[in-house]
C-alpha cells in the first residue's frame, strides 16, 4: 500500500515537471528570452556584490549571461525528472541496472521530444547541444537518488547493528 503511495505521489510529480517543461518549450523565442533574461536580472538585483553595480554593466552582465542560465535551467529541470523518474523506478523490486536504463531511456526521450516539439515554435529549434545537457542533468538526478537510498540503507542498517549490540 505505502509502495502504490509512493509511486502515485512520484509519477504524479514527473507529469508535472513534464507538463512544465512543455509549458517552457511551448512559449515563442522571445518570451521565452524575457523570461530568462527577468530571472538572471532578479538574482543580479539580489545578490550582495552584484547588486550595487551601475545600470550599464547590470545591462551587460544580464547579455552575458541568458545562455549560461538558459542551459542551467535546462539542466536542472532534467535533473528533477531524473530525481522523479528513478524515484519511482526505485518503489519497484527489479535489478538496479534496468531502474538506471529505464530513467534514462524516459528521460532523454523525453529530452529529444521536447527539442522536436521547439522546433514548432515560432523563433525557437531543436538542440542537440540542449538534449546532451537534459540528459546530463537526468543522469545527474538518478545519481542524486542513488545517493540518497544508499545513506538511507546505511544508516538503517547501523541502526540495526546498534540494537543488537
Amino acid at each position: 500500500m505505502k509502495q502504490n503511495i509512493l509511486r502515485i505521489i512520484f509519477l504524479l510529480l514527473l507529469v508535472t515537471t513534464f507538463v512544465t517543461i512543455f509549458h517552457f518549450s511551448s512559449q515563442i523565442g522571445e518570451t521565452s528570452d524575457e523570461v530568462s533574461r527577468g530571472v538572471l536580472r532578479k538574482l543580479i538585483d539580489t545578490f550582495p556584490y552584484t547588486k550595487g553595480l551601475s545600470e550599464e554593466t547590470k545591462l551587460k552582465l544580464v547579455e552575458h549571461g541568458n545562455p549560461i542560465i538558459r542551459k542551467l535551467a535546462h539542466f536542472s529541470i532534467y535533473a528533477l525528472v531524473g530525481v522523479w523518474i528513478m524515484s519511482f523506478m526505485s518503489t519497484f523490486q527489479t535489478r538496479l541496472y534496468k531502474k538506471w536504463i529505464l530513467s534514462m531511456l524516459v528521460g532523454v526521450s523525453y529530452a529529444g521530444l521536447d527539442e522536436y516539439h521547439q522546433g514548432f515554435v515560432a523563433d525557437r529549434g531543436p538542440s542537440l547541444v540542449d538534449v546532451g545537457i537534459d540528459s546530463l542533468g537526468v543522469l545527474t538526478g538518478i545519481f542524486i537518488v542513488l545517493i540518497i537510498i544508499s545513506v538511507y540503507k546505511a544508516l538503517k542498517s547501523d541502526k540495526k547493528v546498534k540494537v543488537i549490540e
